[in-house]
């Protein structure tokens, strides 16, 4: 199983992780009770119950969701982490609705990951991102100027992500 990690606001209709989740069924979405006001502890929750109810899982999670899957290590481990976009924190655009998620740990995974970023993305830099990776132990992967690699960015179905998902995960 793969399953979606949304950040704020759950990824709406035009959202790469809509989708693709659409299109295979091999996507679950992690749904949590409020996109719109996270709770970092109630997010936590979420995942976990996903993780248990399907071990073994790949985690594709989108800004917010990244920081989510990194910020503590719950009891289920996923099989690996595909992590698009994640926030900075500490950057000027960062929502303040989600300040239970601004202490990201900045220690290795202990499970494969791969970020991947935009070199023009709004919540965070390019050097937020390669910095986070590194720290992480994650691979890294640039995919141009694609903005915050959401729905705003018109990517659609996000083919070019979709092979980088599936190239990961073999």
């Amino acid at each position: 199983m793969n399953l979606i990690v949304p950040g704020i606001n759950g990824s709406g209709p035009e959202h790469w992780q809509t989708l693709w989740e659409a299109h295979d069924p091999g996507f679950l979405r992690v749904v949590q009770n409020d996109w719109d006001h996270p709770e970092f502890g109630a997010w936590m929750d979420r995942l976990q119950q996903a993780l248990e109810a399907n071990p073994g899982s790949w985690i594709v999670a989108h800004s917010l969701g990244c920081l989510l899957v990194v910020s503590r290590q719950v009891p289920v481990q996923p099989r690996g982490a595909f992590l698009v976009a994640p926030p900075d924190p500490a950057g000027p655009e960062f929502p303040s609705t989600a300040k239970s998620f601004a202490d990201i740990a900045k220690t290795q995974l202990s499970f494969p990951s791969l970020v991947v970023a935009s070199e023009d993305d709004p919540y965070a830099s390019i050097a937020f991102a390669k910095a986070s990776a590194a720290a992480w132990g994650s691979a890294f992967v640039s995919v141009g100027q694609k903005g915050h690699i959401n729905g705003a960015s018109g990517l659609g179905f996000w083919d070019e992500g979709y092979q980088l998902f599936k190239q990961f995960i073999s």
